[in-house]
């Protein structure tokens, strides 16, 4: 099975779209400019706190991400409440985390930095 394409948004912020220019410069993919927004009211007050961890872990998240965020937070809220969650809402939260480019795996390929290292390597592509 072929890898998933990456996302243009996601390849800006990690840096990809600029080391493979060709690759991402015709691209044509919807453009969406709000961000995740407030976390839905139904969710419990667990729930809403995972929102916007999951939403501070991943900063190309946008609006059209919100189902798979509120899946995820949602689990990941009964995680934090210390409710058993079960393998198969276990497998769930995981390939939520998947399609919205949240794994560790993903992490490695945005360039996140090793444990100790004081330079993240995405600062050149940032402003403070």
């Amino acid at each position: 099975m072929a890898r998933p394409r990456t996302p243009k948004a996601k390849a800006e912020i990690t840096g990809h779209a600029d080391k493979q220019k060709t690759k991402f410069q015709n691209r044509d993919e919807p453009t969406v400019e709000d961000g995740v927004g407030e976390p839905f009211d139904w969710l419990n007050e667990h729930g809403q706190q995972a929102w916007r961890e999951i939403a501070s872990e991943v900063p190309w998240l946008n609006w059209s991400h919100r189902g798979h965020l509120a899946i995820a937070a949602n689990i990941r809220g009964r995680m934090m409440k210390g409710d058993d969650v079960g393998v198969q809402a276990m497998n769930l939260l995981r390939q939520c985390y998947g399609q919205m480019g949240a794994t560790p795996a993903d992490a490695s390929k945005a360039g996140a930095k090793p444990d100790g290292d004081k330079k993240d390597p995405a600062d050149e592509f940032f402003d403070d």
